[in-house]
């Protein structure tokens, strides 16, 4: 079988195992999936086009995500009432001031000769500058906390159509990446990893217990959808007309119409962020940037600026990952700090880009989908695989019971083992780079 072929039939068996969760459990689940799917192969694309392309090892990519997201709720969220005038200018002149604060800093660093005298400035300038920033943003963020706490209590957003937010999240998480990578892009793979994995238990922090910001731990709730809510869908006749004809309830239709309109819009932004990132692949700036992850040492030779060059795709491939994290805060209409875990939105994307092969664009893609494929199928399969080894025992059985209820941990186990498998028999991916 031919490489392309064989590409086809692994791209055929997954639609297959889509078509076959629609039959046999639901079209509701199966279109779920497939959406998540999508957002998931953005992700594992902006991660490929990192380590893949460059070598980069981001291990951040939860509070890059993170931080796309939260472009959902300013863009998308109506402005709270009351919020601005009771604190919004002082909170930006605050971070204003903040911000002139590490400026000052960075100067006297860079304008003092080196001894005591500049470490001295340095520590009076940053201590300075935080107690003035403290004095002005910690009153200004407690007043707006306490506009309407109970359903809001933080500034809002412009009340824009959220998919205005997609392109905002992409621009926000780059522009943390280009912060990030001015710092820690010198740094060696290892500390480059470590930076990356604090700077994002900071975003996650920040996007915790700034409330004024995005809420916190409190969550935003009703954030206005892309597409028209089943509810809204129910109304049309030629859902109730199709329901009737394909014998499905009103309201499962209109749920089915509303994921297939995600589905095909998570669709057209995947296809032009494959279809651009093969095109950059494919030309000389491709294959500078695979000549660099190469042999470092053999690029500065050639006269390529390798610093600059890595925080240009390490920017690129934040910025994906920051759209991804808008999608999905669009597709669920909530923006939830405390659910961005290390597992789910770092090591379940490098799973997927090592499973379906880095460097490639198309196997980051087909990774995505079987990954979070046997994410979400493994904590049921569990569960039935847990029911049949027990059916003989007895119902007070505390062996019974501890298989039961350790069934949902199926999920970490098939993870863990396809990741083995795939390492011992197939190390390049199921898509390997050319």
């Amino acid at each position: 079988m031919s490489v392309n072929l064989r590409n086809v039939a692994l791209f055929a068996a997954m639609a297959l195992a889509l078509l076959m969760t629609g039959m046999f459990q639901s079209w509701s689940l199966a279109l779920t999936i497939l959406n998540m799917s999508l957002i998931s192969a953005v992700m594992a694309l902006g991660v490929n086009i990192q380590w893949g392309y460059a070598g980069l090892f981001n291990v951040g990519v939860m509070g890059f995500t993170a931080f796309g997201g939260l472009a959902a709720v300013l863009v998308a969220m109506p402005p709270t009432e009351g919020a601005w005038a009771a604190g919004g200018p002082r909170v930006i002149l605050g971070l204003a001031l903040g911000a002139a604060s590490i400026l000052a800093a960075i100067a006297v660093w860079q304008r003092l000769p080196r001894g005591k005298l500049r470490v001295a400035a340095l520590i009076a300038v940053l201590v300075a500058g935080y107690v003035i920033t403290r004095m002005v943003f910690a009153p200004a963020a407690d007043a707006i906390s306490q506009v309407n706490p109970a359903t809001q209590g933080f500034l809002g957003g412009l009340g824009l159509p959220v998919i205005l937010s997609w392109p905002v999240g992409a621009l926000f998480a780059g522009g943390l990446a280009w912060v990030v990578g001015k710092v820690a892009l010198g740094l060696r793979s290892d500390y480059l990893a470590i930076a990356t994995l604090g700077i994002s238990e900071i975003v996650i922090a920040v996007l915790k217990f700034e409330s004024w910001m995005s809420r916190g731990v409190n969550n935003v709730s009703g954030i206005p959808r892309a597409l028209p809510r089943p509810v809204e869908w129910q109304g049309y006749d030629w859902v109730q007309s199709l329901a009737v004809t394909l014998g499905f309830t009103t309201n499962q239709m209109a749920s089915i119409v509303e994921k297939l309109g995600y589905a095909i819009l998570f669709a057209i932004v995947l296809g032009l962020l494959i279809w651009l990132s093969e095109k950059a692949l494919n030309a000389p700036w491709g294959r500078m940037m695979r000549a660099i992850r190469d042999n470092e040492t053999a690029a500065r030779a050639m006269g390529k600026d390798v610093t600059r060059r890595h925080l240009m795709v390490f920017v690129l491939g934040s910025g994906v990952c920051g759209l991804a994290g808008a999608m999905m805060v669009s597709l669920d209409g909530q923006m939830t700090p405390g659910s961005y875990e290390p597992l789910r939105y770092t090591f379940l994307i490098w799973v997927m880009v090592i499973v379906g092969g880095s460097g490639n664009n198309w196997g980051a893609v087909l990774g995505g989908f079987i990954i979070w494929f046997l994410w979400v199928q493994a904590e049921p399969a569990g569960r039935w695989l847990m029911d049949n080894l027990t059916a003989g025992m007895a119902d007070d059985s505390a062996l019974r019971t501890h298989l039961l209820t350790q069934a949902a941990h199926m999920r970490l186990i098939m993870m863990g083992l396809a990741l083995l498998l795939m390492l011992r028999f197939a190390p390049r991916g199921l898509i390997p780079e050319r």
